[in-house]
């Protein structure tokens, strides 16, 4: 198996960090866009667990848009083979002294990169 193929790499470092920008100006479109429409996609959040795409979908729609901005440091992106990739961050808000970690596992589909499991945390206090 090709680890970080260097093409492969290039895809999905460009779509987390067009995951990123849509987080952080909370372009809802995008986000939605950038997660796999199938009820098996799901995302562990800080408060909530959510299971398949549409209730993805609605959390997104609802989350207040303010105080979004976040600088990200440790980002670890890794590619296995052609079709497979996982990202994972650190983030710190402005103003809150509580490191956070996002972990994204990325899938090739015919539609282009997309996220297929997320977790997000938070750690210290």
């Amino acid at each position: 198996m090709d680890i970080n193929d260097p093409g492969t790499l290039a895809e999905v470092t460009a779509a987390f960090e067009r995951y990123e920008t849509a987080l952080v100006t909370n372009d809802v479109a995008v986000l939605d866009e950038l997660f796999w429409d199938s009820p098996r996609t799901l995302r562990y959040g800080v408060g909530e667990n959510l299971y398949g795409y549409d209730a993805i979908a609605a959390f997104r729609a609802a989350r207040p848009s303010a105080g979004l901005a976040r600088e990200l440091f440790n980002t670890v992106i890794t590619t296995y083979g052609r079709d497979f990739a996982t990202a994972n961050t650190e983030f710190r808000r402005e103003g809150n002294p509580r490191t956070g970690r996002q972990s994204q596992t990325w899938m090739r589909t015919p539609g282009g990169w997309r996220v297929v499991a997320a977790h997000v945390s938070l750690i210290g206090g």
